[in-house]
C-alpha cells in the first residue's frame, strides 16, 4: 500500500514543532493512542485501539528515525503486531516546509501488510488509513491554532479588557500550562529531531497498526 498526501497547518513552523513536542497534544491528535515509550534514544513504542471495518484490535508498535535532517525531513521505519490479526510494517518519507504564515506538512508512506485484516482489501484499508490522517491533522490544527501567537494575544487582548473578571475567575485545570514541563529531550531524542519527525513517527505506527 502506498499513499501520499499533504496538508497546511494554520500556523508558524515554530508554534508547531512547539506542538510536536508537547506529549499531551500528540495523545489528544492521534486516533485510538492509548500509550508512548521511549525504548532507545532513536526507538519509540505505542499501544493504540483500532478497528478496520468490522474488525477492532489492540496493538502495539515500533517506529525508528533515520535519515534525520531537521527540519527539512527525515525518514520513519516502523511495524506494528496485532497478535491473532496480524502485523504490518513499512516506512514514511516526511518533509516540512514553511508555507506563507503556516507550515507544510507532506508525507509519503509505504506499507506491507498481512493476517486477517489484509485479506478485507486494499479499499477499505486505504480508507481507514486516510481517516485516521485526515482525524489526525484536523485534531492537531485545532491543538497548534490554539498555541498560535494570534490567539494568545487575543487572548491577552480580552483578559486586558475585563481585569476584574480574570482576576476573579479561578483558572481551570485545562488551563494549567506543561511548559515547565517539558524535558528539552524529550523522549530522550534531541530536541530538534522529535520536533521535526516524533509525530509523525508515531503517526505512521498507529497508521501502519490500522492496517492490520
Amino acid at each position: 500500500m502506498d499513499m501520499t498526501g499533504e496538508r497546511r497547518i494554520p500556523a508558524p513552523r515554530q508554534t508547531v514543532w512547539e506542538a510536536l513536542n508537547d506529549p499531551e497534544v500528540l495523545k489528544v491528535s492521534i486516533p485510538g493512542c492509548e500509550s508512548l515509550e521511549k525504548l532507545e534514544d532513536d526507538q519509540m513504542k505505542a499501544t493504540a485501539a483500532v478497528k478496520v471495518g468490522p474488525i477492532s484490535a489492540r496493538f502495539t508498535g515500533k517506529v525508528q528515525l533515520t535519515d534525520i535532517d531537521p527540519p527539512n525531513g527525515y525518514r520513519i521505519s516502523g511495524e506494528g503486531q496485532g497478535g491473532v490479526a496480524g502485523f504490518a510494517k513499512g516506512g514514511a518519507n516526511v518533509k516540512l516546509a514553511d508555507d506563507g504564515d503556516g507550515t507544510l506538512l507532506s508525507y509519503q508512506v509505504n506499507a506491507q501488510v498481512g493476517g486477517k485484516l489484509a485479506q478485507l482489501g486494499g479499499r477499505l484499508i486505504d480508507a481507514t488509513a486516510k481517516q485516521m490522517a485526515d482525524a489526525f491533522f484536523d485534531r492537531f490544527s485545532k491543538q497548534v491554532q490554539a498555541m498560535s501567537p494570534a490567539t494568545a494575544e487575543a487572548a491577552a487582548s480580552g483578559a486586558m479588557a475585563e481585569p476584574v473578571a480574570v482576576a476573579m475567575a479561578a483558572a481551570p485545570a485545562s488551563a494549567i500550562s506543561i511548559w515547565a514541563l517539558i524535558p528539552r529531550e524529550p523522549f530522550g531524542l534531541p530536541l530538534a529531531a522529535w520536533l521535526g519527525g516524533g509525530v509523525f513517527a508515531v503517526m505512521v505506527l498507529l497508521m501502519l497498526g490500522s492496517m492490520l
